[in-house]
């Protein structure tokens, strides 16, 4: 290139013209296009309803705020709430049934379902407004027998207005059942284990676990069906009930002004939904915490924003990103003060899944205080062996015992029998476990995460549980991070926060299902680290880990496992440096 070629280059600009330089967004032809195209479709449909005088404005504005009119809408709005609130009631009370272990109540649940989503709803309206004539009273008593405490005349009960709201219910109970068992049945089956191990009784589970991520499916179909129920009492109009569309009709059949009539009950009923689907937006909102890293702007506040009133985006309490947490040292304090680590005995453990044979003939003791590792390769049994050592998965044979105390079931002579719920519920609390992929809840902050099950299980008072809660973070090296949600932090912290949280218990036994298998490598080491920590707490851990070199270094014994048996039990250096079965040597010289 000659001096020449260079005098014609341009002359690069200096960094602070550069801070200056205009910035010019590429233009999208074909969108300015679509846009001109839209406003002009609008100027016509404006034109065209406005501008033509059939529409009848003046009668329109006449009827509209008419007392007939607000009465029939009155009407229609309180058959709307009974209806969502008894249909929904009875649809979560059908879609727990639909899940229920029992298959006599799931079967009578499905059967109601089935019938009522295949009646038309005017079928079903006028069947019920006919009851009468089926049944001559209703009465309250013993069924069965001939005891009756109170009795009243089914004509005279089954008024129109209590045919319709029990028409409605029926059907959208139907329907709304089949949409919350579908939101149910997307939670995480992990959500639902981490919950029983947690200690928390079914109900519990079921209203402050499930239920609230069940939400974020449930939300949107639901106000579907809600927004369906409020233009489906136009049909109770069969009933000679006066809601907004059987108001409209009255009216237009007298004064002949039927479109006029038919927009205003058209305005309304546009009103109406538009009401719904901002309070579906603010529902879909709260219930969304947890789920996206920033939520969705207020509704409110974007229209006050707009007039200059507020600021879009208020000032929040900053949380430091994922990617950069994952770079922050890791400082905890010690888990000094812990219980004392309780024995384990297991004697005879089997467990079979249909014909796979899981566990064979498992016996093993775990002495208190200390720390084994279980080895081996995927699909020995590993996983499920600490399953059963907390009653997640029952044992086909054998039994479990903490401290002498069995796990699970009760003993009369030769025969064992299965604690109620309440009771495994109660005794689980002395095994914690941490599972291999978090299973933290996503709706909780990481504080509510942890003071959920001391206060619901163990009883404690709100102050007392978060500064037990606090004190546990600090340990793990998060203080800072109590009012995160889970989807804020790294891999490795979420982890450490699953911990904390079991901790948070004071268990005896401390289970571990590869807790680092699902984290990043620059990740696994701050999870080593605190459970390196726990080791040297008097605490009785049991591991199930592939870190070969973590066993070597923190546990007092390996156990190595395959197709459902333990094939070699031992210290980490015999384990390890000279295993007696060829087995093991196969499988530590591919892993190592």
């Amino acid at each position: 290139m000659s001096v020449t070629d260079f005098d014609r280059l341009p002359i690069a600009a200096s960094p602070a013209a550069e801070g200056h330089l205009k910035v010019v967004p590429v233009r999208h032809r074909a969108r300015t296009i679509g846009t001109v195209a839209a406003v002009v479709v609008l100027a016509l449909i404006l034109q065209s309803v406005l501008g033509n005088p059939r529409w009848g404005w003046g009668i329109f504005a006449e009827w509209f705020f008419s007392e007939p009119v607000l009465a029939g809408l009155g009407r229609t709005l309180l058959l709307t709430a009974l209806g969502a609130l008894f249909g929904f009631t009875l649809g979560t009370l059908l879609a727990l049934a639909r899940v229920s272990s029992s298959p006599l109540l799931a079967g009578l649940a499905w059967g109601f379902i089935w019938l009522f989503r295949s009646l038309p709803l005017i079928v079903l309206l006028l069947i019920l407004n006919n009851l009468g004539y089926l049944y001559e009273t209703v009465a309250l008593g013993v069924p069965f027998t001939d005891i009756t405490f109170a009795s009243w005349s089914t004509t005279q009960l089954m008024t129109p207005f209590l045919a319709a709201v029990l028409g409605l219910t029926l059907n959208l109970g139907a329907f709304s059942a089949e949409v919350i068992r579908g939101g149910i049945l997307s939670v995480d089956q992990g959500q639902h284990e981490a919950a029983a191990a947690l200690g928390l009784p079914k109900g519990h589970q079921a209203r402050r676990i499930v239920l609230p991520q069940a939400m974020r499916s449930i939300v949107p179909t639901a106000f579907n069906e809600i927004i369906g129920l409020a233009k489906g009492t136009s049909v109770v109009y069969v009933l000679a009930l006066p809601e907004l569309f059987y108001t409209i009709q009255i009216i237009y059949r007298r004064n002949l002004e039927v479109i006029p009539l038919l927009m205003v009950a058209t305005v309304w009923y546009l009103i109406i939904l538009s009401v719904l689907s901002v309070i579906q937006y603010h529902i879909e909102r709260h219930y969304a915490r947890g789920a996206l890293r920033t939520l969705p702007p207020n509704a409110f506040r974007v229209v006050f924003a707009k007039l200059g009133l507020v600021a879009l985006h208020p000032a929040e309490k900053p949380v430091a990103p994922a990617e950069e947490a994952q770079s922050a040292p890791v400082t905890s304090r010690g888990f000094e003060g812990l219980p004392r680590g309780g024995a384990v005995e297991i004697r005879g453990v089997a467990k079979s899944f249909g014909t796979l044979k899981v566990l064979s003939d498992i016996d093993l003791s775990f002495a208190p205080g200390s720390v084994t590792a279980i080895i081996g390769p995927s699909g020995s049994g590993k996983s499920t062996l600490l399953r059963t050592i907390n009653h997640l998965e029952r044992v086909d044979e054998g039994t479990i015992a903490i401290d002498g105390e069995l796990i699970g079931y009760r003993r009369e002579g030769d025969t064992l029998y299965e604690l109620e719920e309440r009771e495994i519920l109660k005794r689980r609390t002395d095994v914690g476990m941490v599972f291999q992929n978090f299973n933290l809840f996503p709706h909780l902050t990481v504080l509510q995460n942890i003071t959920e099950a001391p206060i619901r299980v163990r009883g404690l008072g709100k102050a007392e549980a978060e500064a037990l809660a606090r004190d546990l973070l600090a340990r793990v090296g998060l203080a800072e991070k109590a009012d995160a949600y889970p989807r804020q932090l790294s891999g490795g912290q979420q982890q450490r926060v699953a911990i904390a949280r079991t901790l948070a218990l004071k268990p005896k036994v401390l289970l571990f299902d590869e807790p680092t298998s699902a984290l990043d490598p620059e990740l696994v080491g701050e999870v080593l680290n605190v459970i390196r920590e726990l080791a040297a707490s008097g605490i009785t851990l049991i591991i199930v880990t592939h870190e070969i070199g973590f066993a070597r270094d923190v546990a007092d014994r390996i156990i190595f496992m395959e197709q459902g048996r333990v094939v070699e039990s031992g210290p980490p250096v015999q384990i390890l440096n000279a295993p007696r079965h060829q087995r093991t040597a196969d499988f530590l010289a591919r892993v190592n």
